[in-house]
């Protein structure tokens, strides 16, 4: 018996170590051309036929004239493929929570209100088996977000093919993140969810209580902002200098707010310190799209497969609001924030909204160029183009359709990585088992 035991215990630890072989490229080194590609450059342009030049990790040449020399160069030939740029996720608690339901394998959030010295980086894990299910839905790059009840910290850009954080780090604490309070009251039901239940205490009132936080916020600013003009400080504080780059824009606010209440008193903090803000969630951000046009505050609609925020709004109201959106002319990108996808429907997401009033190459630009854009790495990333690192994913059909995408091929600055993942070894395991492997044709 104890034998057998051993055997199975042996035979689970292998299954579940399978993937730890799934190790980070190299630096990509020489020439590599990926010709006869139907390329999506990500802003807007397709190439048919087209071919790309890729030199030490960035691209040197995009187009339908692309020469290929002889000699020793390595050509990818996705002739019948489309060709994408890497798909960037931009809010994600990805590699700071393992299981849901399993508070020790979470590290996402601090203890109090006021973290913003808080880095999710550094708690970043590149273990995560999460992280190989993403790139095989062509998801390269992610914003790592910390969580909290009102100021979280600070988030970072990873790329999804690295040893540890170090490695991971593309752009680092490039953004602060305040959670709006509800500024909504709810009703008491008493003790026990009646009127009842003898005399209560004064019920809290949520509206006044997030005023005076929101308040105690723009004071912590003003006072930032007084410490960071000193030439010399007596102490360091390290609240403080976690922001400064709020104040040379160096650095986004990205504010967590879905109602109309919560944006409105969001853009207060534009107004009264200049701040380049992001609205996080953006439900009701429609309503308001030329206001934040103005003010040039961008939007993440953190979770599109929803339903409507407001009890009279169209119950299609979230597929249509990134044409909204769109059609004002604010900056805006799209995440999946669903505690179960795990940020894997974000390709279908934008689908979603390609068939609510956005053309497709407009909802792959929310996925990828935008999403670069808000995140102040545009220059770098989120698009095929020339000078930009080599983020690029190859599908042999249409990415945003999930009846079609299979993401085949993907390079992380040039590397060409493996995209094994658990659910493949899950897959061809019980395919194994239960020989359900269908038959070559002859």
């Amino acid at each position: 018996m104890k034998k057998i035991l051993l055997a199975i215990s042996v035979f689970c630890f292998l299954g579940a170590a399978a993937q730890e072989t799934v190790l980070p490229a190299k630096p990509q080194k020489g020439l590599i051309f990926i010709k006869n590609a139907t390329i999506h450059v990500g802003n807007g342009k397709i190439i048919e036929n087209g071919t790309i030049k890729i030199k030490d990790g960035k691209i040197e040449e995009v187009g339908a004239n692309v020469a290929i020399p002889a000699g020793d160069v390595q050509v990818f030939d996705v002739k019948g493929k489309h060709v994408y740029p890497g798909l960037i996720l931009p809010t994600s608690n990805l590699g700071l929570v393992g299981i849901n339901s399993v508070r020790a394998t979470q590290d996402v959030r601090e203890i109090g209100d006021m973290n913003p010295n808080v880095r999710s980086l550094v708690a970043y894990n590149t273990d995560s088996k999460v992280i190989n299910t993403l790139r095989s839905s062509g998801i390269l790059l992610a914003n790592v977000v910390p969580d909290g009840s009102f100021v979280a910290g600070t988030s970072s850009v990873v790329q999804l093919d690295a040893w540890n954080w170090q490695d991971a780090a593309y752009k680092t604490d490039a953004g602060l993140h305040v959670y709006m309070p509800s500024l909504m009251p709810r009703p008491s039901f008493g003790r026990f969810g009646g009127g009842g239940g003898g005399p209560q205490a004064p019920a809290a009132d949520p509206v006044k209580e997030g005023l005076e936080k929101i308040e105690g916020l723009k004071t912590f600013f003003k006072q930032a902002k007084a410490y960071l003009g000193e030439a010399k400080h007596e102490e360091t504080n390290l609240k403080f200098e976690a922001i400064k780059g709020l104040f040379d824009k160096k650095q986004k606010l990205y504010v967590h707010a879905n109602t109309a209440k919560q944006i409105l008193v969001a853009l207060d903090f534009v107004k009264e310190f200049g701040f380049d803000m992001v609205i996080v969630g953006g439900s009701d951000s429609w309503q308001f799209a030329d206001l934040l046009r103005k003010n040039n505050v961008s939007v993440i609609l953190q979770q599109p497969h929803s339903l409507p925020t407001g009890a009279d709004d169209d119950v299609d109201q979230p597929y249509k609001t990134a044409a909204a959106l769109q059609k004002a002319g604010v900056l805006f990108a799209i995440s999946d924030d669903d505690a179960q996808t795990r940020g894997r429907n974000l390709a279908f997401n934008a689908g979603t909204a390609a068939a609510y009033g956005l053309s497709k190459e407009e909802a792959l630009a929310a996925i990828s160029l935008n999403a670069a854009k808000i995140m102040g790495m545009g220059d770098k990333t989120g698009s095929i183009e020339v000078g930009k690192d080599a983020n690029i994913v190859v599908s042999e059909g249409d990415i945003l359709d999930m009846r079609t995408s299979i993401v085949t091929d993907a390079f992380i600055q040039g590397r060409k990585i493996d995209l094994t993942d658990k659910h493949k070894l899950l897959n061809e395991r019980y395919e194994q088992k239960y020989d359900l492997k269908k038959p070559k044709p002859f």
